[in-house]
């Protein structure tokens, strides 16, 4: 029998239906990403499993104990399940470690010394012994959420339910947690993860869950659901959380943001610095040094420009496509008669196939 069974799973609120028909099985030490557009039920179908809301109708067997049952004890239920949420939800009047000693104090009858023998063991396992006595508030929010991983893991729990614990973190944070999750995965730990990080989802997962309107669309191991997706809504999703994108309506625009933008992009694939410079340099040269520059020269105030950047995970087969189609009405601006011959070089220095895909859309693909 599986760990845990889902079966006709559904959940009404009173205006969405973020449920409509959930089915799944998960296996003892699978790591399950769950992944799908915002707002398609996965922190929903989390909170149901460890009944943190409760469903409309169906049924969710956890070591075959239903929890919908009105008889279930939902507490000792609940202690074989480990939550990790978007914030950290560390009580700030108690220093780190006493934050982990609670449960097993308050729940499981341990000795004040047993618990912080436990809780020292778990902080130095994500990394974070030398802050035991530190307050919350003097913690990163990387490290934060660490020790709330930490103190998932106090009640020995058999599942661990992670509900996007990246997502309210900056990226040079989101590898340390990320770094953290996938040395659980390698220890054997049953994980279910809602993440928007491709990455982990790829790279840690036994099993990727793809989610949508409610219902899972597809299922499979990350190679299959990244490579070879088998539903369009699944390709067309893994293309654009794949992507980034920027529009340019005014010679006025934000270059500074334009450029903050793109590096979070190039953080979030954990592209190498080599792979990252590229990207940053050609979006420089092509679009601020030559495009923006003619529309300047041309006095056109809306160059309606629209630059795309995709990349597998980790910065391979890079790609760049820029559509100016609105410039080409006082000539290419690409041309030889009007690009900056410098830029065009560094631009090609860059780029290892240069492709028209119609007139005034070009797309630069990365050495």
């Amino acid at each position: 029998m599986s760990l845990i069974e889902i079966q006709h799973l559904r959940k009404e609120f009173k205006d969405v239906v973020p449920l409509e028909d959930i089915n799944a099985t998960i296996d003892a030490g699978e790591v399950i990403s769950i992944i799908g557009p915002s707002g398609t039920g996965k922190s929903t179908l989390l909170r149901c499993i460890n009944r943190l809301e409760t469903p409309t109708s169906g049924h969710i067997m956890v070591d075959g104990i239903d929890m919908c049952d009105p008889s279930t004890d939902l507490p000792a239920m609940r202690r074989k399940m480990g939550m990790v949420f978007q914030s950290y939800n560390l009580f700030d009047h108690r220093r780190v470690v006493e934050n982990l000693m609670m449960g097993p104090m308050d729940l499981l009858g341990k000795s004040q010394q047993e618990a912080k023998e436990r809780a020292l063991e778990l902080l130095d396992l994500v990394g974070l012994k030398d802050k035991a006595n530190a307050w919350p508030r003097d913690l990163s929010g990387g490290q934060r959420q660490r020790a709330a991983i930490a103190r998932s893991l106090t009640m020995d729990p058999q599942i661990l339910l992670f509900d996007e614990p990246t997502s309210a973190l900056d990226p040079t944070m989101v590898s340390e947690v990320l770094s953290v999750m996938r040395d659980l995965a390698e220890r054997g730990h049953t994980m279910l993860v809602v993440t928007h990080e491709m990455s982990f989802a790829r790279k840690a997962s036994s099993r990727v869950l793809y989610m949508d309107r409610g219902v899972i669309w597809e299922e499979g191991t990350p190679r299959q659901i990244f490579e070879n997706p088998q539903r369009p809504e699944t390709h067309d999703f893994i293309f654009r959380v794949r992507g980034w994108e920027y529009h340019i309506n005014s010679l006025a625009f934000d270059m500074p943001g334009m450029m903050a933008s793109l590096d979070t992009y190039c953080a979030h694939l954990f592209m190498g610095i080599r792979t990252a410079n590229s990207c940053e340099l050609l979006v420089e040269e092509l679009v601020v040094n030559l495009l923006v520059e003619e529309a300047r020269k041309r006095g056109v105030e809306d160059p309606d420009l629209h630059v795309e950047l995709f990349s597998g995970e980790g910065g391979v087969d890079v790609v760049l496509r820029v559509d100016f189609r609105k410039l080409l009405d006082g000539g290419d601006p690409l041309s030889p008669e009007y690009r900056d011959e410098l830029s065009y070089a560094m631009i090609r220095g860059h780029t290892r196939e240069i492709t028209e895909i119609e007139p005034g859309i070009m797309q630069f693909r990365l050495r």
